[in-house]
């Protein structure tokens, strides 16, 4: 039978009509069905044109956001900052270069790059060897002044110090701090495993078996795997049966302190590039008076932004909250200027939050608090931005990129919700804009706190796959002027 528009207003009309006294139904009871109450989430959908909410329910509550708290410090930093912002890295010489060789210490300053990967560092030190450095007769000096933090303890959150998730900010912040093994099956029956980057101070040991009959279903179940990290040396060994049928797979892991980092990332790839080295890391000052010798420049902030929402960098984010306390505040940076700052642009924004809570920016914390109504303002704000197709497009696209590639694949709305996700332990999150058929662009926005707050996400995409159907209809009939 063909369901017309007569028929599905007619649908939402009776399902409204016993609904839940904020919620459609079908949406309360979707909540219902994961084992979350009522009391344990918040919801708002609002078409991005109106002055108020279809429909709301515990708009206000404060909430903690997980990852949807990126949407906070992204928008800030673009209207703060510049869509185009970038950042420096600088290269100073201390000492005089004689046919090549620098007689004293080569001293980077740091201004917090959120994307300093691994084909960025090559670029700079391609650029030391194209002015004319070949060789360093002393040691790796490291200006990282520009932020000031607390403490990081990688162990603190959830008591998994080698994901990268938890790798601290820092104002050089080389590749994530992070180090990436591939598994090759290869020929003998064995398996090879090369790290990247090769850092010397990561000592790589194994043997890893190929196993011909079993299915490939999470390969670090099968691959023993052992990791000493003792901040300046790493030792790593694998044993054990690796899948064939896994073909060849990725594990990322956090070793090493950010100054060894640094280290290993300059000794490798200066001497690559055709330079000697063989000096020491230490902390180190950029002389204030002196032009830098080479300045490398970061991606713009655009895309900086892009790579923050769709897939979710929780570093990334970190470093960009922490850049936003230099607009207006003197350096270095720290957390709590970073919000201050996004307090001083939310007021020029009229934008009102007193519950909001933002400890790093990046919704990887159990403080961190906003409401569902808060996100809802923003997001109308960012729609009415100049910057709205900077932030709408760092947004994961329903069933095609980010962290929803893999949702919404049954659904009508596939490739039409531009969404941020967020997840934590008892926290799961949703927010961002569903366009429906006839081109209405609606706000979204749903946070569940609970200890089923796993169980939530058919809920949230029920309410996504809802506002696509059925929200216009459901707008037509509270309002007999717009159908």
């Amino acid at each position: 039978m063909r369901v017309t528009r007569a028929s599905r207003l007619l649908a939402v009309l009776l399902a409204t009509s016993v609904a839940h006294a904020e919620l459609p139904a079908p949406i309360a009871r979707a909540f219902k069905d994961a084992g979350v109450p009522s009391t344990s989430y918040a919801v708002v959908v609002q078409d991005t044109g109106a002055v108020r909410p279809l429909f709301a329910h515990q708009p206000e509550r404060a909430m903690n956001p997980a990852s949807a708290m990126k949407l906070v410090t992204t928008l800030t930093a673009l209207e703060l900052l510049g869509r185009d912002y970038r950042w420096k890295t600088e290269a100073y010489l201390g000492g005089p270069i004689t046919d090549g060789t620098l007689h004293g210490d080569l001293i980077l300053k740091g201004y917090g790059d959120p994307k300093l990967t691994i084909e960025q560092w090559q670029a700079l030190m391609a650029m030391l060897r194209n002015k004319g450095l070949i060789a360093i007769d002393g040691d790796l000096a490291l200006d990282r002044t520009w932020f000031k933090l607390p403490p990081h303890d990688p162990n603190i959150f959830d008591g998994e110090p080698l994901k990268p998730y938890n790798v601290g900010p820092d104002a050089l912040l080389l590749s994530f701090k992070s180090v990436r093994f591939v598994f090759t099956p290869g020929i003998n029956g064995r398996v090879g495993v090369r790290v990247e980057p090769p850092l010397p101070q990561i000592a790589l040991r194994g043997n890893l078996a190929a196993d011909t009959g079993t299915r490939c279903t999470d390969f670090h179940a099968t691959v023993g795997a052992a990791f000493l990290d003792r901040g300046t040396a790493a030792g790593v060994q694998f044993n054990g049966r690796y899948p064939l049928a896994c073909g060849e797979r990725e594990w990322y892991v956090s070793l090493l302190d950010h100054p060894t980092y640094a280290h290993g990332m300059f000794s490798t790839y200066f001497t690559a590039a055709g330079g000697q080295f063989g000096g020491a890391v230490k902390d180190g000052h950029a002389p204030s008076k002196t032009a830098p010798f080479a300045t490398l420049e970061s991606p713009p902030l655009y895309d900086i932004v892009r790579d923050i929402n769709k897939l979710s960098n929780n570093v990334m984010a970190r470093q960009v909250f922490l850049t936003l306390a230099t607009k207006g505040s003197p350096p270095p940076a720290t957390p709590d200027k970073a919000f201050a700052a996004v307090k001083r642009w939310l007021g020029e924004r009229k934008l009102k939050m007193p519950e909001l809570v933002m400890e790093n920016g990046s919704g990887l914390s159990r403080r961190e608090r906003i409401s569902a109504g808060s996100l809802a303002r923003l997001l109308a704000a960012a729609d009415a931005s100049d910057v709205r197709e900077e932030f709408a497009s760092s947004l994961a696209v329903a069933a095609v990129d980010g962290t929803v590639q893999r949702r919404f694949q049954d659904g009508s709305v596939g490739g039409q919700a531009l969404l941020k996700t967020g997840s934590l332990e008892g926290v799961r999150a949703l927010a961002g804009y569903v366009i429906d058929a006839e081109g209405t662009r609606w706000i979204v926005v749903a946070i569940v706190n609970h200890a089923n707050a796993a169980r939530a996400t058919a809920a949230l995409d029920a309410l996504v796959q809802w506002t696509y159907r059925d929200a216009a209809a459901m707008a037509a009939a509270a309002s007999p002027a717009r159908r």
